[in-house]
């Protein structure tokens, strides 16, 4: 193969990529997300509206509060319309406590069809482990670091 006919397919190449990478307008892209993680958010803001209406308490707020965005986002999730929203809203879905339950509710849905124990048990944490994994060992380290200053 020559020098010209080597440049002429990198040539091609590079407008194929350019062809199927996906242009993304990065204001509109914060926006969608605002008004996502914003929705989310005020929904959160109902429900704990509602809870103190009912004269709970304020961990008792927070607690329904947590445990229903996370219930809603598992039944959105099995619905197969929490994907489409997370796809739309980018982070505005997929960091609140929402997109949590459904990087744990996904793998145990797709997997179920391989059983309980070799489908869901094995498969479930699959997109979650890492972060609960990170999570736990960072504020295992920073509480050592910080028993460590304590002591000095």
């Amino acid at each position: 193969m020559d020098k010209v006919e080597k440049m002429k397919q990198e040539k091609q190449y590079e407008q194929y990529v350019k062809q199927k990478t996906p242009v993304h307008n990065v204001y509109v892209d914060m926006a969608k997300a605002f008004i996502t993680g914003g929705i989310i958010c005020t929904i959160g803001q109902f429900i704990y509206n509602y809870c103190e209406l009912q004269n709970l308490s304020k961990d008792e707020c927070s607690g329904w509060t947590s445990m229903l965005l996370v219930l809603l986002s598992v039944i959105l999730t099995g619905i197969n319309l929490y994907p489409k929203i997370a796809k739309w809203g980018g982070a505005g879905a997929l960091v609140p406590i929402t997109g949590f339950a459904n990087s744990v509710a996904s793998p145990a849905i797709e997997y179920k069809k391989e059983g309980q124990v070799f489908g869901i048990g094995c498969k479930i944490f699959t997109i979650a482990g890492p972060v609960i994994l990170y999570g736990i060992f960072t504020s295992w380290i920073l509480g050592f670091v910080y028993w460590i200053y304590k002591l000095l």
